[in-house]
């Protein structure tokens, strides 16, 4: 059997050791990224009260690469902050509330509370909840969000590391 070579050794040392090595092939395990499929779902993922980081994506190379970047991201944050991936082409009505003509853009739904003021409901079992939306303009990238997620105070790993 052939001995390795130090370089070898030393890259397969960064794999297993270091949590920043961005070399590939990378073992991300399942994906942790959320296929959008309907509002209710969506809702009941802000009811969690974590961050969810959307997503609102069509078909290109660009979004490949953006496809990428939020499966890192989701590993690393897993389970405090959530990530959700809207293909807008099949989910006109809901991309479209967000007003948006370049595709693709990122949101972050955050600190959903219920709203003091109910004002005028048909339902009284409609219950209105209050989600603050920030655009992520930060550098695509897990570091781009960890940035952003210390910018604005939201909990984005564990207390205990």
């Amino acid at each position: 059997m052939e001995e390795s070579s130090i370089f070898d050794r030393m890259i397969n040392h960064l794999r297993s050791s270091c949590k920043y090595y961005t070399g590939y092939p990378k073992d991300l395990g399942p994906s942790r990224v959320i296929n959008f499929v309907s509002e209710r779902e969506f809702v009941q993922l802000l009811h969690e009260g974590r961050p969810v980081v959307v997503a609102f994506t069509i078909r290109s190379n660009q979004t490949k690469h953006l496809d990428k970047i939020l499966e890192e991201a989701a590993v690393e944050f897993h389970p405090n902050v959530k990530f959700l991936r809207v293909e807008c082409p099949k989910y006109p009505g809901f991309c479209m509330t967000r007003q948006q003509k370049e595709y693709p853009f990122v949101e972050i739904f955050h600190s959903p509370a219920q709203a003091a003021n109910q004002g005028r409901v048909a339902d009284p079992n409609v219950t209105k909840y209050s989600v603050k939306v920030l655009p992520f303009n930060y550098d695509l990238s897990a570091y781009g969000f960890r940035e952003f997620f210390k910018r604005h105070g939201m909990l984005s790993s564990d207390p205990k590391q």
